[in-house]
């Protein structure tokens, strides 16, 4: 199952393949279809990118021969975003046999009869596409007799209430034609009705917060099904925070006359944004590729542009406040005119050990001027801290040291004072740590044995940013994410666990920096599954 190529789509390639028991090869864009698919299902982002291609999912659901007894005589529905030949069913995990058509078509029915012990199970489905195989439907679960699978609902934008906005929730069952129930915690009522004659989804408009949940009934006389799992509303005063962060560029640090750009990202599309620098609102060129993000365009940058810049959104056409804050992005400018500063390191040793304290002192020419320590890597040279001390001498601390701190390590320092000047870099000292990177830590987001058919997610946690995480089953790579932010852990999802999956876990990290390196594998976790 490990990669054989340093080509994404191959690697995804041979992750399908040796997940899900899928034969043939894919084109290079399917390929990169499912990429981007496999890439934001592991990470739990979904890129922009991958949102056209999310309507290749073929659509599964549960056909009863009657609502009054659904499980007498069963079939399964799927329908493909397209004509084609051929279609797959999978049950717990597991791919059954295709089925080949003579002409095309864009559904199939899969009859499975009375419902008994061997039949039941959750069910998803896939269509053929040219000459590879679409994603795989969402889930159906078939009980069988005495019980019914519960729905399942989700907030459709946004999971909180706040002036001028206010949520839907969406309640979708296994069936078509029942009549959806949405209930709040606290409340013996149920709030609100919908039948759906055509469909098997209901959409919820949400006025208060607190927990709510759906249910269904088939039909009129009939007990609702289990309820689904919980969605809690929150009542916010003000909008959510978005995040910036830099745009292409790598360094918070610049000089006067360069371009940078920020990138400012909120929690939900339709708004409208503003950059400020402390509390004043920045005039500048913005871009962006859809509603929830926006590029902000600081051009030919002047000495006094530096500081600490937030950005901020609201609803686009509507009279509401302005959200919360971002965190602060520091931007920095030297136009390298005054001294260089004087850097040492304390233990003065050009080799520390693996987990020691180093100090690097930065010494100027007098006191009362920001500080930037800065390491060199591959893409230049990245800001690791800023310091405003009293004194001429800025006094850099790293903890805990590995090989993931060797390297080549310079300071500057700026006035914070017009007219803005800034030093040339320090002399470089070197730091060279022995031994592997330290471990990282991988947790397993589930408890016991997984059933077949549902998701499994590992969460890998490393103390160095900017670097791969890797999966893998007994020793060998399953699968590779990049983490590029201070965020040092991603999430690998498993998709629909079948008895393929079962084994043991673990993750590593490496850097392609200048100096590159690979951690030691994490403790292992074991993935069972249950039944098999």
């Amino acid at each position: 199952m490990g990669c054989r190529g340093s080509n994404l789509a191959c690697c995804v390639q041979d992750y399908i393949c040796g997940t899900l028991g899928v034969g043939g090869q894919l084109d290079s864009m399917k390929a990169l279809i499912l990429s981007l698919l496999l890439l934001s299902s592991l990470s739990g982002i979904v890129p922009a990118e991958t949102a056209v291609f999310t309507e290749m999912r073929p659509t599964l659901w549960a056909e009863p021969g009657s609502l009054q007894d659904p499980w007498a005589h069963l079939e399964l529905l799927c329908q493909a975003p397209e004509w084609t030949t051929a279609f797959q069913l999978f049950k717990d995990g597991v791919a059954l046999e295709p089925v080949h058509l003579d002409t095309p078509a864009t559904e199939q029915r899969f009859p499975l009869g009375a419902v008994t012990a061997a039949t039941r199970g959750l069910y998803r489905c896939r269509s053929r596409l040219d000459d590879s195989w679409t994603p795989l439907s969402d889930l159906v679960e078939v009980t069988g007799p005495g019980s019914l699978p519960p729905p399942s609902l989700q907030a459709t934008t946004v999971s909180w209430i706040t002036e001028g906005l206010k949520p839907n929730l969406r309640c979708r069952a296994e069936f078509r034609g029942v009549t959806l129930l949405l209930r709040r915690e606290g409340w013996d009522q149920v709030l609100q009705e919908a039948q759906a004659p055509d469909s098997r989804e209901a959409s919820f408009p949400i006025q208060q917060a607190g927990n709510y949940s759906c249910s269904y009934r088939l039909h009129a006389g009939g007990a609702p099904s289990p309820p689904s799992a919980s969605v809690l509303i929150q009542e916010l005063a003000t909008l959510p925070p978005p995040r910036l962060t830099l745009g292409w560029e790598r360094s918070v640090l610049r000089r006067p006359g360069e371009d940078v750009t920020l990138h400012c990202v909120a929690p939900l599309e339709g708004v409208s944004f503003q950059l400020r620098r402390g509390k004043e609102e920045q005039h500048v060129e913005m871009s962006s590729t859809s509603s929830d993000r926006v590029f902000l365009h600081l051009k030919a940058l002047a000495p006094g542009d530096g500081g600490l810049y937030t950005c901020r959104y609201r609803l686009t056409g509507k009279q509401s406040h302005w959200s919360e804050d971002s965190a602060p992005l520091e931007l920095q400018l030297s136009d390298e005119s005054l001294p260089a500063p004087q850097l040492s390191v304390e233990p003065a040793s050009p080799r520390p050990r693996r987990g020691d304290q180093v100090q690097l002192q930065c010494q100027a020419p007098r006191a009362n001027l920001r500080f930037a320590l800065l390491r060199q890597e591959a893409h230049g040279h990245r800001v690791l801290q800023f310091l405003s001390p009293t004194s001429a001498e800025a006094h850099f601390e790293l903890h805990d040291i590995s090989v993931a701190d060797s390297g080549n390590y310079t300071c500057l320092y700026m006035d914070p004072s017009s007219p803005f000047k800034g030093s040339k870099p320090s002399a470089p000292v070197e730091l060279l740590v022995d031994g592997p990177a330290p471990k990282p830590q991988l947790h397993a987001l589930w408890s016991g044995a997984v059933t077949a058919g549902r998701d499994a997610v590992l969460r890998c946690e490393g103390p160095v940013p900017n670097v791969s995480f890797q999966l893998l089953r007994a020793g060998e790579k399953m699968a590779s994410l990049e983490e590029l932010s201070d965020n040092a852990s991603v999430n690998f999802k498993l998709s629909y666990i079948g008895p393929q999956h079962a084994g043991n876990y673990s993750c590593q990290y490496q850097s392609r920096g200048l100096r590159p390196f690979l951690s030691e594998p994490s403790n292992p976790v074991e993935l069972r599954v249950a039944g098999s």
